[in-house]
């Protein structure tokens, strides 16, 4: 398992403990070392910053004062710190939807950063109604949804049937802030191919059952990451489980269900592959 399931969820799926989205976390003070990174004195503090400086210049479509600056790590060690992901199958962002008590789609910066693109409905933030963030951006409200657990699963499913990643994100770690949506047009995708890891892989790889697959290649253009690969002699497709990051969004693709996920750690040749 990831470094986060040893340090934050005692051996278990970090992201499945309700202790990691408690109000309790949200509002202490942090440590010293975790002050060094995110300059913040509690979790609060810094997702209002990260708010104001990444989510709303994708709403009003202009630079906000502070865009750019939202985040401080500046080391893949500080980014664990202050805002790092991990990608999730279609299986586990339901569980965490069902953990969740309050869920709002918003436009993603990520988007506006790459494209231009204001109020592209990529994001889903945890409980940011509550903390009456909502209220202090009234140029916002059109572009806020706050969502009832069904309906947040169905835009999950369809953004999985489109080949989407899924990933959820920390606002100072271990406190879970949301869920995203990603594909090439996202900051954190850009900047694994560039060699600055802000995520790690799921805790799955994928697995073909050739006895199943028909050769169809439906489901390489899902893959975000270029770990498929067709064997014309064979008439089959076959995952590279040392690309593989484990999204299953190659899934949704296949017309024969020839293709499952397996935990990481059951394949020798990924098991160690998290960045």
């Amino acid at each position: 398992m990831c470094e986060f399931c040893t340090k934050h969820g005692e051996g278990k799926h970090w992201y499945l403990q309700m202790r990691n989205y408690a109000d309790e976390l949200l509002h202490e003070e942090l440590s010293q070392r975790q002050k060094d990174v995110v300059q913040a004195t509690t979790r609060f503090e810094w997702n209002n910053r990260f708010w104001k400086g990444f989510i709303m210049p994708a709403i009003t479509g202009k630079a906000w004062m502070g865009n750019g600056d939202s985040f401080r790590a500046t080391s893949i060690d500080d980014y664990k710190i202050e805002h790092f992901g991990q990608v999730l199958p279609i299986e586990d962002v339901e569980k965490v939807i069902e953990m969740v008590d309050s869920i709002t789609r918003m436009p993603c910066g990520c988007r506006f950063d790459a494209l231009g693109k204001t109020d592209q409905r990529y994001c889903f933030g945890f409980s940011v109604d509550k903390w009456g963030t909502l209220g202090k951006f009234p140029e916002a409200t059109t572009s806020l949804e706050v969502l009832e657990k069904e309906a947040t699963k169905k835009i999950f499913r369809s953004f999985d049937e489109e080949g989407l990643m899924h990933s959820i994100w920390t606002g100072v770690t271990p406190y879970v802030v949301g869920l995203c949506n990603c594909d090439r047009d996202c900051g954190a995708y850009r900047g694994y191919i560039g060699g600055r890891g802000k995520f790690f892989r799921a805790e799955y790889v994928g697995q073909v059952d050739w006895e199943q697959c028909d050769g169809c290649r439906s489901c390489m253009s899902q893959c975000q990451f270029g770990a498929m690969f067709y064997s014309s002699a064979l008439g089959k497709v076959y995952i590279d489980p040392k690309r593989c990051f484990g999204c299953g969004t190659c899934r949704a693709a296949c017309p024969k269900l020839s293709i499952s996920l397996q935990s990481r750690q059951s394949v020798p040749e990924a098991a160690n592959l998290w960045i």
